[in-house]
């Protein structure tokens, strides 16, 4: 027994004096991907990625992995995020440090961002690559949850690979990069949250395309520079733009802009892509973010395709730190720019009269006939590479409409849903504290057109034309006040102002005031028609003028009526009156 005593008591010693500090229990960590394993043929699960990132977060203390709300999915957003400083609240981030946004799986049946931003973070966690000393990196893992869950090996035709991979559509099978300003999904909203919590400098969403074919696995869509404007917008065109085609050449991954071109060959030209705000880089553009899409080609073989899209952004990194200063500061100056301004310029074009040529290799294509349809068809010969020199490229855009800068926007509260898209996007609006009688500045709807075919959930308007007239109007204690001067102004633009391309108001959020609610029975409004017509000289004379003129309205019993009714007190102001109001003083 004393021995046993004696042994606890050396063991016992032995234990409390050694500085176990030097020790630790280390887990094994398996950080390699299904990508890997698989030989460039795989891509990972959704269960798979998840498990990856926390994986990472155990092991280094440069890696957090967080949630964000929920998702159509029922799954909620993940955010990760590395930095060597082990400091994960946006808050307590230098000054002096940018922040780049990386998203994946918006579409994923693109999956190559997938699995080239899990080596990335694995290979920056593990210091196998260089560390950037003014950059913080966060990734969405996998933004289209449902859409990675709903995983198959047959909905994208013409792609090379993976073996199998997520579908286009949402889980309640909404296209994510159409959404940025309708929100109709939880997804969006969640990614609200996670971008005004980072408040990204620089964005990068990663995709999969095919419009042509062509030598090329990598194309850029990089943020309009004419849309983004002022010194930012300047960055990018001259500086950025060729310093990232200059790098990846010299890695022997050359990349063009994005082939903007369907069926049809690339050889004549082709224009940058239009990203308006219901797009990822669109939405980003109006918070002053630098934004690009990375576009890999579908037919290029998959495991060529991650490590394309893994030397995109490991490049990017490399630029965007070595230029920081210059980045934060040309967006500090882009935060001020409508400050000053009295317009501001909304459904921008290509501007036809310059462009830029690159230089752009491709394959041969010619016309023959189909043996499917006995039709023509365009065909490429793989067999045939060229080299051309001056391909004409319409990368410059100039607004088709501009509109004054309000004071203020006012929104009333009944309104709720447009509210809590401002709020989510953090708008500052102030509710007024009793009824107030104001005078505003009023859009009345005095045309539109309206797709034929859902869009998105939508029949969405387009070509929308508004007229105005100022009056004072009784507001209630409640509604809400929206000051101009904001970091948000431009988001305040682009979705309140109805003629713009991405407005609410084209998104039918504001379609029950075009749908008249008070009507007349003919047999009751004859009198009192009559009675305004031979009270009111003025309005006989108008209307006559327009019975004379117009022989469908003269042929129109009800149409005459109706002109009448409208031109009457008891016409409901309401009808075709656009809802939210301009404050100019």
């Amino acid at each position: 027994m004393k021995k046993v005593i004696l042994l606890l008591y050396i063991f016992s010693f032995l234990f409390y004096s050694c500085d176990l500090s030097k020790y630790k229990l280390v887990k094994e960590y398996d950080l390699s991907t299904r990508f890997e394993k698989s030989n460039g043929k795989e891509t990972a699960t959704y269960e798979e990625v998840i498990d990856f990132y926390n994986e990472l977060d155990d092991a280094y203390s440069s890696v957090s992995l967080e949630e964000f709300g929920k998702t159509d999915s029922g799954e909620p957003l993940h955010l990760a995020i590395f930095n060597p400083d082990s400091e994960f609240d946006p808050e307590n981030f230098p000054q002096e440090k940018q922040v780049l946004l990386i998203n994946n799986g918006i579409h994923p049946g693109e999956s190559d961002g997938i699995d080239a931003t899990m080596l990335l973070f694995r290979d920056l966690a593990q210091d196998s690559i260089s560390i950037p000393e003014n950059t913080i990196i966060a990734t969405i893992p996998v933004y289209n949850i449902g859409g990675a869950l709903n995983r198959n090996s047959t909905s994208r035709a013409n792609q090379n690979g993976p073996e199998s991979y997520g579908f286009r559509g949402n889980a309640r099978n909404y296209d994510l990069n159409r959404d940025f300003i309708k929100a109709d999904t939880k997804n969006t909203r969640a990614f609200y949250e996670i971008f005004h919590y980072l408040n990204p400098d620089v964005f990068i969403d990663n995709h999969v395309s095919n419009g042509a074919d062509y030598q090329y696995t990598l194309t850029h869509l990089l943020t309009q520079h004419d849309k983004l404007n002022s010194e930012l917008g300047k960055y990018i065109h001259h500086e950025f733009m060729p310093a990232l085609e200059d790098s990846l050449a010299k890695k022997d991954w050359p990349i063009t802009p994005y082939v903007n071109v369907f069926n049809q060959s690339p050889k004549a030209g082709f224009s940058q892509f239009n990203d308006s705000p219901r797009y990822s880089t669109g939405y980003t553009t109006l918070f002053n973010t630098m934004g690009m899409m990375l576009e890999t080609h579908m037919l290029k073989p998959y495991a060529q395709r991650v490590r394309g899209t893994y030397q995109f952004m490991l490049t990017t990194i490399n630029i965007i730190d070595k230029n920081s200063t210059k980045i934060i500061g040309a967006r500090a100056v882009n935060k001020d720019y409508f400050s000053t301004k009295k317009e501001y310029y909304l459904n921008y074009k290509i501007d036809s009269s310059k462009n830029s040529t690159l230089q752009f290799k491709g394959f041969q294509d010619t016309i023959v006939k189909s043996e499917v349809t006995g039709l023509d068809r365009l065909k490429y010969n793989r067999d045939q590479p060229y080299t051309k020199d001056s391909i004409p490229y319409y990368n410059y855009f100039k607004p088709s409409d501009t509109v004054s800068i309000p004071k203020a926007y006012i929104v009333p509260q009944g309104w709720w849903q447009v509210v809590d898209l401002l709020k989510l996007n953090h708008i500052e609006m102030q509710p007024l504290e009793k009824d107030t009688l104001l005078e505003v500045e009023i859009y009345r709807i005095k045309d539109y057109e309206t797709r034929n075919q859902a869009y998105e959930g939508h029949y969405s308007h387009f070509n929308t034309e508004v007229e105005t007239y100022n009056d004072s109007l009784r507001l209630r204690k409640g509604d809400f006040i929206v000051s101009t001067e904001q970091k948000g102004i431009r988001y305040l633009m682009e979705t309140l102002e109805p003629i713009a391309e991405d407005s609410f108001f084209n998104w039918n959020f504001f379609d029950t005031v075009l749908q008249q609610k008070e009507h007349f029975s003919p047999y009751v409004f004859e009198d009192k028609a009559l009675q305004m017509i031979e009270n009111d000289t003025l309005l006989k004379k108008e209307f006559d003028s327009i019975k004379k003129a117009d022989k469908k309205f003269r042929k129109n019993w009800y149409s005459q009526l109706d002109w009448i009714y409208k031109h009457s007190e008891n016409y409901e102001k309401e009808h075709l009156r656009y809802p939210i109001f301009r404050m100019l003083n």
